[in-house]
Formats: C-alpha cells, structure tokens, sequence
C-alpha cells in the first residue's frame, strides 16, 4: 500500500528530518538513505516500523544537520604549522618565495587541519530517542495517509464482489437447464442417426447416456463452496483493520480460484464458460489489490 509520511524535530544541538514512503510488496522491506550514519542502522529502523507497518517497501530519508559554533572547531596547530613548513621549503628550493601566500589560501582544505563533524559509523545513544520520536510521527503520517489508500481499496474489493456475485447468481439460473439441454441435444443426435442409419437405440442407453452427463456436469456443490467463500471475502472486507486480514483475504481467493477452475471445467456449458470467464478477471483484479492489504 502507498503512503507519504514526514517529521521533523530541531534540538539545540541539531534538527532531524525523516521522509517515508511505501510501495506496495506481498512483505516489509525497510530500506534506509541519508546521511551518515543512518544507512548503517537499517535493522533498529526495521525493528521501529514493524511496530506499525508490515507489509510493503518502506524506504526513509533521513536529512541530520547539527549545530556548528566557533567554540566547537579547534585546529590542528601541530598538523597546519607542519605544513607551512613543508610549503615554506619547496617555495625556497624553487626560488620561488613570492608564491607562498598564495599557496597558503589553500591549507585550511587540506586533511588534518580542521577536525570534521558528523559522520561516524554510529547514532550516539544520547540521540536515539530523538530519531525514535521523528520516526514515530513520520510513520503515524505515513498511516494516516495509508488509512485513505485503504478505505478506497475496500470499496474497490466490494465492488469487484458484487460483480462476482451478480455471475455466479446467473450462473445458478443457468444451471437447471444444462442437463435438460443435453438433453434434447442428444435425443436429436439419435433420431437422426437411427433415421439415417435405420437403427434402433435401446431407451436404458440412453437414460444412461444423460445421466452420466448429468453427473460429470454436477457443480452444486462449487458453487455452494464459492458461495461460502465469497461470504467470508465480504466478511473480512468489511472488518478492514482485522490483524492479518491481507494474508486470510490472500487464502480465501486462492480458494475461490479453485472453485471457479473446477466450475468452468465441469459446466458443459457455453453461457456459463463464458461467465466464469467474467469471473476469473474479476478475481484477477482482487489478487492484484489484496497483496497491499496488511
């Protein structure tokens, strides 16, 4: 499921900002970007967005800037007279001594001299509850706005239902007169071979003809399954915020999948083929949108 979340929170010593943004995927995968060193700590991010998140690609941009003041930078007196001296001895043994001002502009660059900030390997404990906070409120956005996505997708899941639904009721309509049209089918297969050939057929033969078919096409009990099945569908629908309804809503259209294979195998009947085939994209449909469903 998509969504958009943003935080940010300033201290005296710096000011955090995190953005994160979901794409759909079957399960959680948490990847972390920014500034150093938070793409270091995917696992302790992965452990705060479990806590709210489950399913889906979760990436964080995480943006750190800290609080610089005179007082914090000291340079290198050691390191920068050194190289003063270095620069001093090559300008002398080129004869060239009116270069070392110039030259001098550029040492404050040079590694060494000016301690560097930031960076490091690790968040200091001292900051972790600042980074739990502003992930907290970014992640509570996030699901604010993955509470909308989710709202619309249920009424797309109902909609999509109904179809289903209005289907198979017709396919239920259509199934009485199968076997009454075979039937007739093959009755007037035989009166015509026994007209053509002057053959005779025994009645028993026959009967037992239809009623083979009649048993090879029998898909009562498919559709009272898929009828129960599309039941249970609604049913979680409808809870919509039930713990684990995505991987239950994901078994229940796998069943129905097979209910619906086995009717259109079983049918004999071109309307009703032509229906199950209204019903297999429909479920298509529901496969596609039930894989963002925490």
């Amino acid at each position: 499921m998509t969504g958009y979340g943003e935080a940010r929170e300033s201290t005296p010593d710096c000011t955090l900002s995190l953005e994160v943004r979901s794409v759909n995927n079957r399960h959680l995968k948490v990847v972390v970007r920014g500034s150093d060193p938070f793409p270091q700590h995917e696992a302790e991010f992965e452990k705060l967005v479990r806590k709210t998140v489950r399913r889906g690609s979760v990436l964080i941009h995480a943006r750190l800037s800290r609080a610089k003041s005179a007082e914090k930078t000291v340079l290198n007196s050691a390191v920068l007279e050194s190289y003063l001296d270095q620069l001093e001895d090559a300008c002398r043994s080129a004869a060239r001594r009116e270069l070392l001002p110039h030259l001098a502009h550029g040492l404050l660059a040079l590694p060494g001299i000016v301690p560097e900030h930031g960076g490091g390997g690790t968040i200091p404990d001292e900051e972790w509850p600042l980074v739990e906070r502003v992930l907290t409120a970014a992640l509570d956005n996030l699901q604010a706005a993955r509470k909308r996505e989710g709202r619309a997708m249920a009424e797309e899941l109902k909609a999509i239902h109904d179809d289903l639904l209005a289907d198979l009721g017709r396919v239920k309509e259509l199934i009485p007169g199968v076997v009454g049209n075979y039937r007739k089918r093959i009755v007037e297969r035989v009166r015509q071979a026994v007209a053509d050939a002057g053959i005779t057929v025994e009645p028993d033969h026959l009967i037992r003809e239809i009623a083979i078919f009649a048993d090879r096409t029998d898909v009562s009990e498919e559709v009272m399954r898929l009828t129960a099945h599309a039941q249970q569908f609604e049913e979680l629908v409808a809870k919509g915020a039930n713990d684990g309804a995505g991987r239950r809503l994901e078994f229940v259209v796998q069943e129905m999948g097979r209910e619906i294979n086995t009717l259109g195998s079983k049918a004999g009947d071109v309307a009703i083929s032509r229906l199950v085939v209204e019903m297999k994209a429909a479920l298509e449909k529901v496969r596609e949108l039930i894989q963002n469903v925490e």
